[in-house]
């Protein structure tokens, strides 16, 4: 089973970094969130990744490009050019890059990556956002509703503390009460392929017209977490994750033994002798 992730967007409301690289490239311990999202799945043993470029996508492409280089000591003959590598271990990931276009809409990258998804149900993902959902309890929950999408309802982080009051005294005073905040949509899909009946182009967000007419057909299930999830969107938030992983206790980290169910599971990716690097591909861009 492929995982896609939404990789293209401006990242507006965190300019102080997107001014210089993409959203998914920002940050968090000395990785890309981007890395940190993948880890998400590639825990639950799900290695095959579709990512949706846009905005500097080449940054993303560079990386990955050079992703086995950055981790392992390197012999460089400058007379020749000629590059070896010593030792150093890699991720088994196989990576195919996108391009979706700079301005295409989160619909319109979810429908351009979903040809490359073959003809089973495959995972969906925002490149903004980690959390520590367990990804095999997803896709069997998804399983048993029979609907097109499932989308991950999570309960979004509070910002401020929350008071109860006993007329004008305060009976309770809650710091950031995450669960009085109702359910908001947390990304972390499971998709069947006919999903691309429900998006017209790249003008649409998926969020809008997809979502709200799956709804209206009862083809749209939620799988509630109650779990850890954050989203990236303000520098106030690369702060949190960086100080969550500074910490050692990184609540998106999950040390999982188990791997894709058989239904759903992954070819293993081709890794050439000598070489632990996973795979990566760079697919052209199709209007």
């Amino acid at each position: 089973m492929k995982v896609g992730i939404l990789a293209g967007g401006l990242g507006t409301r965190l300019s102080e970094e997107t001014v210089l690289r993409p959203k998914p490239m920002v940050e968090i311990g000395g990785k890309p969130i981007l890395w940190h999202i993948i880890r998400c799945f590639a825990d639950f043993g799900f290695t095959e990744f579709v990512i949706a470029l846009g905005y500097k996508g080449e940054m993303i492409k560079d990386y990955f490009i050079n992703y086995h280089k950055r981790s392992c000591s390197l012999t460089v003959r400058l007379a020749t050019g000629d590059l070896m590598v010593h030792d150093g271990h890699n991720e088994d990931w196989t990576v195919h890059l996108l391009d979706t276009g700079a301005k295409t809409q989160t619909g319109g990258r979810v429908k351009r990556i979903a040809r490359y998804m073959g003809e089973e149900p495959f995972l969906l993902t925002y490149g903004d956002g980690v959390s520590n959902v367990n990804i095999l309890d997803l896709i069997e929950f998804h399983k048993n509703q029979g609907k097109i999408a499932t989308l991950t309802a999570v309960r979004p982080p509070a910002r401020f503390g929350g008071l109860t009051f006993r007329g004008d005294a305060v009976a309770r005073f809650a710091e950031k009460p995450q669960t009085g905040e109702g359910w908001i949509n947390g990304g972390f899909f499971v998709l069947r392929p006919e999903i691309v009946n429900y998006i017209r182009g790249d003008e649409m967000p998926f969020e809008q017209e997809p979502l709200e007419l799956l709804a209206q057909g009862n083809e749209l299930a939620a799988f509630r977490h109650e779990g850890f999830w954050q989203c990236m969107d303000t520098l106030r938030d690369v702060h949190l994750l960086e100080s969550m992983w500074a910490s050692g206790q990184a609540p998106w980290r999950i040390e999982h033994s188990g791997s894709a169910p058989a239904f759903f599971r992954v070819s293993p990716s081709h890794v050439d002798a000598g070489n632990n690097a996973g795979r990566m591909e760079v697919m052209p861009s199709h209007s």
